[in-house]
């Protein structure tokens, strides 16, 4: 079981202003489904944040109303999860692969997702990684998607500026003379 491997947990981000988090869970598995619901309320309601859920029929189309969401809301982050257990075909690779790589693209794109979508073997892996007492899947993918959240805005309010700076910061444009020393 994957229970006897350690590793390592970032502290938990702090905010100045509070983070908005959506959470889009596809509930085949209702009760893996909602453990892993739980686990992202919990995680972001320890930040001082506030989260929305949206449910979809399954792990394919988590992406879509992840992005949809982008494009007509105001979320600060994303959680995307639900559960894909190995049947007997090929189908189990196309839903693991292609939710997988489309919340990548999105994440590669600006937008700040932690992928709590589990790809497991069977039902008891499944269980063991959405358990709230124990390793919390979704709870860890709300927490990456709040770190995210927090390199974003911390980012975002870094100023690159544009001309020269002075050794105060100030900007310097050609020809200015306003903060030049005159003789």
């Amino acid at each position: 079981m994957a229970t006897a491997e350690q590793h390592y947990i970032l502290d938990r981000p702090s905010f100045d202003k509070p983070v908005k988090i959506l959470i889009v869970v596809a509930p085949y598995y209702k009760d893996i489904a909602d453990n892993l619901v739980a686990g992202a309320k919990a995680e972001i309601e320890a930040v001082g944040g506030t989260w929305d859920l949206v449910e979809v029929p399954g792990a394919l189309e988590v992406p879509t109303a992840i992005s949809m969401a982008d494009r007509l809301s105001n979320f600060d982050g994303y959680v995307a999860l639900g559960c894909v257990i190995r049947g007997e075909t090929t189908h189990y690779e196309t839903v693991c692969n292609d939710s997988s790589r489309a919340i990548q693209l999105m994440g590669l794109n600006g937008l700040c997702i932690g992928n709590g979508i589990l790809t497991v073997e069977n039902r008891p892996q499944a269980e063991v990684r959405a358990d709230v007492n124990d390793q919390n899947k979704g709870g860890g993918a709300a927490a990456a998607a709040l770190h995210l959240v927090a390199l974003s805005r911390k980012w975002a309010s870094a100023s690159k500026g544009v001309g020269f700076k002075s050794i105060s910061d100030s900007i310097k444009l050609a020809g200015d003379t306003k903060d030049t020393p005159t003789a």
